[in-house]
């Protein structure tokens, strides 16, 4: 009997990735398709192939670890939905304005990244006094 098997589990925009270690080392890898529209189907999916082929079931199971590049993806290829920004007046531009420091103080070319939010999305509400 293998006690305290894990998974490892990164949905990734293209293919899911998981890794399985039993309690004695042991390790098993697959990749499959991504599923964005149900990221868990992938993830089941995975587990059921790759249980059976170490010889374990769920009950052998004692740990899922879970990570996602999908959300940074987003935010580099600027793809998600448009989204608002919601501060305590008086700090609508502090995260564009950010802390007034380069990768390289001496870099003419440096170009600041556009701020995440446009100003026209971001609102000031009144804080409590």
């Amino acid at each position: 009997m293998v006690v305290g098997a894990r998974i490892g589990v990164d949905i990734g925009g293209t293919f899911t990735d998981l890794v399985l270690s039993d309690g004695q080392g042991r390790t098993w890898f697959e990749k499959i398709a991504s599923t964005p529209d149900q990221p868990e189907r992938a993830v089941l999916d995975g587990i059921r192939e790759l249980l059976p082929r170490a010889g374990l079931g769920s009950a052998d199971l004692v740990e899922v670890l879970h990570g996602t590049t999908v959300g940074s993806n987003t935010l580099l290829q600027q793809s998600g939905a448009i989204t608002g920004l919601i501060t305590t007046k008086g700090f609508r531009d502090v995260l564009e304005i950010g802390r007034v420091r380069t990768p390289d103080m001496f870099d003419l070319q440096w170009d600041k990244p556009a701020p995440l939010v446009p100003r026209r999305l971001r609102r000031e509400v009144v804080g409590p006094h």
